[in-house]
Formats: C-alpha cells, sequence, structure tokens
C-alpha cells in the first residue's frame, strides 16, 4: 500500500501571515492600477496634480523617496527665480521632478523653464521629460543635453564611491559651468562628506545645514550645495 499523505505535513501559512499577504497583493493591485490611471492622464494633461505614491519604491534598487516637504522645499529651489529659459536638470531625485511639476501647474509660478529628468526606472518615461540615464553610463546621454544647464539636484542611487564619481561625471557633463554660476545641489549621505569635497570643491559645493528627511529611511542625510539661501539653509559652520 502507498503511503498517505495527511494535510498537515503540507506546511500552511498562518491566518496572520495569510492576512498580510493579502494585504500585499491588494496593495500591489491598487499602485498598479493607479499608476495605469496616471500614464493615461500624463499622456494628456500637463498640468495636473501628481503623488509619488503612484511609482512604488524599490529597495534593491535603492529607491527612496523624499517626503512632501522635502521634496517641494528642493524644488522650490530650483525654481526660484527661474525665468523662461532657465534649464534645470533633475538627476536621480524623481520626487523633487514630480513637485517641480507640480508647481508649475499652480499659479504661483508663471514661467515655464525647460526641465529634464535623467532617471534609470522607465516608469518616469510617463513624462515627456523623461531622459533614460545609468549612472554607470554616466555621459552616454543626448549630445545636445551636453553644458545646457544651469540648475542641477543629483541624488546617486548608491553611496558607493564608484556611484559617487561617475554621478559627478554626468553633473560636470551637464553643467553650463563649474565656476559656481551653475546652481548645483547634491543630496547624499552625511560620510560622503569628504568625497564630495573632493569632487565638487572647484564648484564651490559645501554641506548645508538643510534637513533632507526621506518617507522611508532614516539614514543620515545632507544636502550639499554651492549657493546658501537665506531662511532655507546655510553652510554648515564647520565648513
Amino acid at each position: 500500500m502507498g503511503d498517505i499523505q495527511c494535510d498537515d505535513d503540507v506546511p500552511q501559512l498562518s491566518a496572520f501571515a495569510l492576512g498580510a499577504l493579502q494585504d500585499f497583493m491588494i496593495e500591489r493591485d491598487q499602485a498598479a492600477k493607479q499608476f495605469e490611471e496616471l500614464k493615461l492622464v500624463a499622456e494628456e494633461e500637463d498640468d495636473i496634480v501628481l503623488s509619488m505614491e503612484a511609482f512604488t519604491e524599490d529597495w534593491n534598487a535603492s529607491q527612496f523617496w523624499y517626503n512632501d516637504a522635502t521634496a517641494t522645499a528642493l524644488a522650490r529651489q530650483l525654481l526660484d527665480g527661474a525665468t523662461d529659459e532657465t534649464r534645470i536638470a533633475v538627476v536621480s531625485t524623481p520626487s523633487v521632478f514630480v513637485q517641480i511639476k507640480n508647481l508649475l501647474a499652480t499659479p504661483e509660478y508663471q514661467v515655464r523653464p525647460e526641465v529634464k529628468l535623467l532617471e534609470y526606472d522607465e516608469r518616469f518615461a510617463v513624462f515627456k521629460e523623461y531622459v533614460p540615464y545609468d549612472f554607470a553610463m554616466p555621459t552616454r546621454l543626448p549630445p545636445h543635453l551636453k553644458g545646457r544647464f544651469d540648475r542641477i539636484i543629483l541624488d546617486p542611487p548608491f553611496l558607493s564611491e564608484d556611484c559617487q564619481t561617475k554621478s559627478a561625471l554626468t553633473l560636470r557633463w551637464l553643467a553650463r559651468s563649474w565656476d559656481g554660476s551653475s546652481q548645483l545641489i547634491i543630496c547624499t549621505g552625511e560620510r560622503l562628506q569628504d568625497l564630495i569635497k573632493k569632487l565638487y570643491g572647484r564648484a564651490g559645493v559645501r554641506a548645508t545645514d538643510f534637513d533632507v528627511v526621506h518617507a522611508g529611511l532614516k539614514n543620515e542625510f545632507y544636502c550639499y550645495a554651492n549657493f546658501e539661501k537665506r531662511g532655507v539653509w546655510q553652510w554648515k559652520s564647520s565648513e
């Protein structure tokens, strides 16, 4: 007679684990639906209110979005005093790009600067401003973007020296100038302060006292910039 398998031998999920799995599946399906709706709207309209909730973070790809307050504050610095001729590059910081789009959709901003989002995640191709970008190939970009931008924000996806150095090559390639006249903002880990000084010292970039806060990441991040902004940030006194 063959062996009779008992149902007790088959692994079973606990009620708690099963509930958590069901919640995850529901959230995943809702996020997919929300993204598809955003894609349809983005193809038809420019002036819409956007949210990063449609773009779920992939921690394996080192995706950690800023909270709304941080993203909006950084977006405002890039737009402050901008004109229709201003050219802004947003590199690996999609949450800031989304807030730039939101701010430009309000009556507060009547200008329409040129804005480009350089990003690895192809989901952001729903926006016409999207430019595919991989830090591993720092200058494999459309040639007409070289030396084009006078305002740039960058948040390299990884805290490694290799990623930071290659990302700096991208920023240098994009910048209109390297003498301090182009406004540069780099958001990255506090422990990379010496490397940032080495990579961007000639452009006047220094650590500021602006508090960079992520929605789901608790690592200590610094905002480095080559300019101060009254009421927003100033350079750290230790600098």
